[in-house]
């Protein structure tokens, strides 16, 4: 399943449409959007850990992270990309081994990110990872926070994002992720500066995915949103029950038992 799963992933973001990839934090968010139409899935890294009772920011076990991506695999037939963040570890033979579990697993790609780390530390982890899996297809999308973190401003933000996505793609990164960014001319000469895909995260007020895509982008994906949107709306539902006695909302919806249970069933 790893060679196709990487090799169907890696053509996505080829087309001549945009990838629009879904973040997912466990099994049923994966089932469903798969459902929906979703042609690759992703994890988001503060949902999953959300999900599993812990902070965002590098704090999920190792074991249990493998175990999370296991059971969303279980249930899909689509790629799989999984955010580890900066790798849970700064030595870089440590994530390229966390990467490897993952590849035999049957995960198409990963997001890996220089974060609060130099940028010299994340060509080494996506050095050490091509070494480690060798000629296995697999896809490291790059991730910068250059624009997310806000660590510089106006051309200078500019040339710090090409410099540095153009160092993960010498290491042997197979797209750059630049979180933060929504500018369409920015988006163009970053993308005209890279042999290999951008990509970005929704944001509010982004402009519209085909301007961008025209523009260079061409995979977009959503973050921890869809978990922070589910559960608003469980939540709001519950609020009204503990404090209205009122039940009707959480009536209001069309998922049903019998499709959610369908969607799960291993003969289904």
């Amino acid at each position: 399943m790893t060679s196709t799963s990487f090799s169907t992933f890696k053509e996505l973001h080829e087309g001549n449409a945009p990838l629009l990839l879904p973040n997912a934090w466990d099994a049923a968010s994966a089932i469903l959007f798969e459902r929906d139409g979703a042609t690759a899935i992703a994890t988001s890294s503060a949902s999953l850990a959300w999900a599993l009772g812990y902070a965002d920011g590098g704090t999920v076990p190792r074991e249990e992270l493998l175990a999370a991506v296991r059971r969303i695999l279980r249930v899909i037939k689509v790629p799989l990309s999984v955010d580890i963040e900066e790798g849970y570890s700064d030595d870089a033979d440590a994530v390229a081994a966390l990467v490897a579990d993952l590849q035999q697993c049957g995960v198409a790609g990963i997001n890996l990110e220089d974060g609060s780390g130099t940028p010299e530390l994340l060509v080494a982890k996506i050095k050490a990872i091509r070494s480690k899996l060798g000629d296995a297809g697999f896809f490291i999308n790059a991730r910068t926070d250059v624009y997310l973190r806000g660590l510089a401003s106006g051309d200078a933000a500019l040339q710090m994002a090409i410099s540095r996505t153009q160092a993960y793609q010498a290491a042997g990164a197979s797209a750059a992720f630049l979180p933060g960014l929504c500018d369409a001319a920015i988006i163009s000469a970053i993308a005209q500066a890279l042999d290999i895909p951008v990509n970005i995260m929704a944001v509010p007020g982004m402009p519209d995915i085909m301007l961008l895509f025209t523009a260079g982008c061409r995979r977009f994906s959503l973050g921890p949103v869809p978990f922070q949107l589910a559960y608003h709306h469980g939540r709001e539902g519950v609020r009204q029950f503990l404090h209205q006695g009122q039940t009707a909302s959480l009536f209001n919806h069309e998922l049903s038992y019998p499709y959610m249970n369908a969607a799960l069933n291993a003969d289904g």
